[in-house]
């Protein structure tokens, strides 16, 4: 009868036999929430009840987040207004430039921008929010020079992007020669800005693309 060996006793195996490796265990709670649905969220609430009225519980509510976890994501309430305003600026030069880059005939290109202002101005769950510069941020400028810094950038970076449209159509004889370029990108902006407010005061879009329909025979003729 053959017999077994038998290995050495538990206590003479090398260390790294002995035992398994134990990975190490991982600190604190994984998180449980994705910032950027968490500003999307915030952004949201504050466009639909501004700065002032927006509160904390609001925001955590809207979130999902506590407080703590707020502000260690976005830091305070204004720090987490500024980053939404970004937000939104972001998305609405994404949607807007796109626009602004093409070289369509002037009429058919102001209505095409004027129609994409629109469509982000009349969006909202419970109702059309208009315009975040315009509605909320032109307000807490007064007293924030980083927010009035931001609205000031927004206002003259949607001038220019005017000013170059026009410019184009007046290099291809499609506007007068004396036509002012800085001048028409003034009142588009103008435009811009009336239907924001009105759109946030519930005008139905039908009235808002008369307005627009109006505006544009000023700024380029009747086509």
């Amino acid at each position: 009868m053959v017999q077994k060996k038998k290995g050495p006793p538990q206590g003479d195996l090398p260390q790294k036999m002995a035992a398994a490796p134990v990975e190490p265990k991982r600190r604190g709670r994984p998180r449980a929430y994705e910032p950027d649905v968490a500003l999307g969220k915030a952004l949201d609430l504050f466009r639909s009840t501004g700065f002032a009225a927006t509160s904390l519980d609001d925001l955590s509510a809207a979130t999902g987040m506590n407080r703590p976890s707020l502000y260690g994501a976005f830091g305070d309430k204004r720090e987490l207004y500024i980053k939404s305003y970004q937000r939104y600026r972001d998305n609405a030069r994404a949607v807007m430039g796109e626009i602004f880059r093409h070289d369509w005939p002037v009429r058919e290109q102001l209505h095409k921008i004027f129609a994409a202002a629109l469509d982000i101005y009349l969006s909202g769950e419970e109702g059309p929010r208009g315009c975040f510069t315009v509605m909320t941020a032109g307000s807490e400028a007064v007293a924030d020079p980083d927010i009035r810094a931001m609205v000031q950038n927004a206002l003259t970076e949607l001038d220019m992007a005017f000013a170059r449209c026009f410019r184009r159509a007046k290099e291809k004889g499609e506007l007068p020669a004396d036509a002012d370029p800085a001048v028409l990108a003034r009142l588009a902006s103008a435009t811009i800005h009336s239907i924001a407010v009105r759109a946030r005061a519930r005008a139905p879009r039908q009235e808002l693309e008369a307005i627009v329909a109006g505006a544009i025979d000023v700024m380029v003729g009747k086509g």
